[in-house]
Formats: C-alpha cells, structure tokens, sequence
C-alpha cells in the first residue's frame, strides 16, 4: 500500500512539473496570421521568439511594426520561406521549431515595467534591468541602418513628400529608392543631399516644396527604401507623363509605372 501511494504521489509530482513546464514554456500561437499593424498576446511571442534566436532586437512590447516586420523578413530570407513579412502557418511552424519561448518571464517583464531582452543561450536573469523601460524610439530611429544619419533620413523624407504625396506608398518607397539608387550610381553625386540638390534634378526642390513639413507616410517610405524595398526595380528616372516637358526623359528605357509616375533607367 505504501509503495502504491509512494507512487501516486510520484507521478502526481511529476505531472504538475510538466504541467509548469508547458504552461510557462509555450509552444502555439493563437492561429492567426500576423502582418505589419498586428497586436496583441501572439505578437509578444513572435518578438520573443525572434529575439531568442537573434533576429529581433527591439523592444518586446506586442506591437508589429517596422523593426518586426524586418526581423521577420530576415529570418524568412535565411529559413527559404515566402519573403512577404507576414508570420502565417509556415513561418510560424518553422519559427516554433527552432526557437523557445517562456511566456511566463516575457509576460512578467512586461507587466512589471522591466527593461529586458530574451536572447537564447544568456541566463533570464541577466537579460533584466528592473525599473521603467526607457522612452519608446521613434521607427525612423529604429530601423534606420547605421550609414545613414537622421540628416538623410529628414532630407529624403522630405523629398518624398514634396515630390509625390498623394501617390500610392508604393509608389512613395520608390521615389526614395531612385534616390538611393542615384547615390550608388557613377552619373550622379554620391550624397543623399548632392543628388536630391543636383540642379534641375527634382520638381519639389525647384518649386520649393521640398521644405514642407513630411507625414508619417513618407518617412515610413523612406525607411522601407533604405532596408532594401525598390519598388521601382533600380530606376534612376522617374518622370509623370501628364506634366512632363522634357523629350529627352521619354527617351529612356521604361521601366514600369507605378500611380502617375513612370520609372525608368
């Protein structure tokens, strides 16, 4: 009788361990797909899951925004899986298999204000800094790579809003990426602010609209361009065809059009 209650105790021990175990170390998300403007519980674990493996390195706050999204893009670059930026079913199920989450110490960071990281292979107990998080960082903060300065970042979102608000984002991002492309191209000064003052080169800067004040859109659109988005397929023109007077721009190669602007090389 004593062995057989020895027992029962046993595995019950055993079984609430293991129950412990799986309640703090979860292995699912809600079933959702989660894209760019997604919050919430399962967005918590896609950021934490992301970190613990290295590609994360923003606050794990449940809210999917740009540094989420680039995260994901890079993990689903070097896993081969769709490159949309988007955590569906594949990604998902791959991102469970390689990576932990302990939702216990994420959930508990959060909610008691702590400062913290969840980066695999360092014990929990160094990655916490208890006391307020520090003031949220703007996105074009953020996300900016380090060879741009805010300078570039203000001067191409300027330029974007000056030479195509009301044209779709994509058509935005592209407008940045022509800029970008220029700097990297031989015929054209090799500074954000050389090629967006080269004479004669941008509508916005000759009519003086180049100094209104950008919206969120546009420095969003400069963000996307500089992490590598180029909607305009490495364009270095871009021309609208009902206001262009120039015979020469319709000279080039074309590209594709995106809202009124067509692109070309």
């Amino acid at each position: 009788m004593k062995r057989i209650t020895k027992r029962f105790l046993f595995l019950l021990l055993a079984g609430i361990m293991m129950f412990s175990f799986f309640a703090s170390h979860s292995e699912a998300f809600s079933g959702r797909d989660l894209a760019k403007g997604a919050k919430g519980d399962d967005v918590i674990e896609l950021q934490a899951r992301l970190q613990y493996i290295g590609f994360y390195h923003g606050e794990i706050d449940g809210n999917f925004g740009y540094g989420t999204y680039w995260a994901l893009r890079n993990f689903q670059e070097q896993y081969g899986l769709p490159l949309d930026g988007i955590a569906g079913k594949g990604t998902q199920k791959k991102l469970k298999g390689i990576s932990d989450y302990d939702e216990k110490y994420v959930k508990g960071q959060i909610a008691k204000g702590h400062q913290f990281t969840y980066y695999g292979g360092q014990s929990l107990e160094s990655q916490v800094k208890k006391g307020s998080a520090p003031h949220k960082q703007s996105q074009t903060q953020m996300q900016a790579p380090p060879k741009y300065t805010d300078q570039d970042i203000n001067l191409l979102a300027n330029a974007v809003y000056g030479e195509s608000r009301g044209e779709p984002y994509e058509g935005q991002v592209a407008v940045a990426a022509v800029i970008l492309n220029r700097v990297e191209h031989a015929d054209f000064p090799d500074s954000i602010g050389g090629v967006i003052f080269q004479p004669g080169a941008f509508t916005a800067v000759a009519d003086g609209q180049i100094w209104l004040t950008p919206n969120e859109r546009a420095k969003e659109a400069v963000i996307d361009a500089i992490n590598g988005w180029d909607p305009s397929e490495n364009a270095i023109y871009y021309f609208n065809p009902i206001t262009a007077t120039s015979k020469w721009i319709w000279s080039r190669p074309q590209i594709k059009k995106i809202g009124l602007h067509i692109f070309c090389d």
